[in-house]
């Protein structure tokens, strides 16, 4: 009537220390394959850019394309990024397809050339060229063999605006904020006096920074002034010394007006991941009140303090020149080449050895422009009194006629 060795069989099977190392047995197995599977989509991966020339048949070029801040070279770039990226996200590499950017438009004939960088991931165990055959036949289907579609990797991307990818912003203020990572602005620059960092400033091309005019009210010669490039100011990763200063010739002390400067450096700078132009805005381009901003600089952490020696970073916004010209802000002290950023509350701002440095925004296509250079403000993020900048669009054509760029 008793089946002993039943019995004696379902007591094994729940032994404790049985189902202990089974379980432990499953676990083992499941995380060797979750860890294979990870190894394999994120360590046996590299990213790869290719370059692609592409002309654009149907467009005339004119003078609006030639600058990443009008709408027209917005508008006609989004166009061909789009049309790259259907094509890809609807071909076999969709899912190694990441991005296109279109990095220059340029004249050829009367007609319109885009240059274009296209970022994959793909396994490292893969022969580039066998990938650059299918990059290019994926492109010659889309375009349907017009063009030019030679197809050669690239080293990186080398337009303005440009940070790495996969960077993450803090929401905090220089004031008290966060420190940079490196290569997060690589358009930051530190203006130092005989080695120590007096002013920030901002790369515009390989040649030329700009940064605020007052910054050389004590030392206006040149030969006293070197640029350098990185997060760190002891340890940069580049320093070169400063040719000529071109301040603004109707800088004003009292009111601050035209508070900005060109920096010729005393020789060519060669672009890295870590140093980049930014972009300069159209004189047309709008700054809309509200909208986000990034100052960045080396500046004091608080009101009467020193500077520090890596690169600080803070989330503000535009504040409307009405707003900031209010009898409880600065009674009407902000003229119409100046740009007010920050929070009505205060504590986001930036301060003392900030000034010359950059306030940018990032546009759709993931470009940053340079929108206010660190000009005036009262002490350092004090309520209804937030940071004043240089406005870069009232001074576009004076850029473009020192700096030619």
């Amino acid at each position: 009537m008793y089946r002993p060795a039943r019995v004696s069989s379902i007591s094994k099977f729940l032994n404790p220390w049985v189902v202990f190392f089974t379980v432990v047995a499953v676990v083992g197995i499941v995380a060797m394959i979750v860890g294979l599977l990870i190894h394999y989509l994120a360590f046996d991966q590299k990213p790869c850019f290719y370059h692609s020339n592409v002309r654009v048949t149907n467009v005339e070029y004119n003078d609006q394309l030639s600058s990443p801040g009008t709408q027209e070279y917005r508008l006609l770039s989004e166009r061909i990024e789009s049309m790259i990226t259907n094509a890809f996200q609807q071909s076999s590499l969709r899912n190694q397809f990441i991005r296109a950017h279109v990095v220059r438009l340029r004249q050829e004939g009367n007609r319109v050339t885009a240059d274009v960088v296209m970022k994959f991931r793909f396994s490292k165990r893969r022969n580039p060229e066998s990938m650059k055959g299918r990059v290019q036949s994926v492109l010659q289907q889309m375009l349907n063999n017009a063009g030019n579609l030679e197809i050669s990797p690239s080293t990186g991307i080398t337009t303005c605006g440009v940070r790495p990818d996969l960077i993450t912003l803090s929401a905090e203020r220089v004031i008290g904020g966060s420190q940079a990572e490196d290569g997060d602005w690589p358009w930051q620059v530190s203006l130092q006096v005989n080695g120590a960092h007096h002013c920030g400033g901002v790369l515009i091309s390989n040649l030329w920074v700009l940064t605020a005019a007052h910054c050389f009210r004590s030392y206006p010669n040149p030969q006293q002034w070197t640029a350098t490039f990185g997060i760190s100011t002891p340890s940069p990763r580049l320093r070169v010394r400063v040719r000529t200063i071109s301040v603004h010739s109707n800088y004003s002390r009292v009111t601050r007006e035209n508070d900005i400067a060109a920096v010729q450096l005393e020789r060519a700078i060669t672009f890295t991941r870590y140093i980049r132009r930014v972009c300069l805005p159209a004189a047309t381009q709008s700054v809309v009140p509200g909208s986000t901003a990034y100052v960045t600089g080396w500046g004091s952490i608080t009101y009467g303090g020193n500077t520090v020696t890596y690169l600080r970073q803070g989330q503000v916004q535009i504040i409307s020149t009405s707003e900031c010209n209010s009898p409880a802000s600065y009674n009407g002290a902000v003229l119409p080449g100046m740009l007010c950023a920050g929070l009505p509350t205060g504590a986001v701002d930036a301060c003392q050895g900030d000034s010359g440095g950059p306030l940018v925004q990032e546009d759709s296509r993931r470009l940053w422009f340079l929108v206010g250079i660190v000009s005036w403000g009262y002490q350092c993020g004090v309520p209804n009194k937030p940071g004043v900048y240089t406005r870069v669009t009232a001074y576009r054509d004076w850029i473009r006629q020192v700096t030619g760029v």
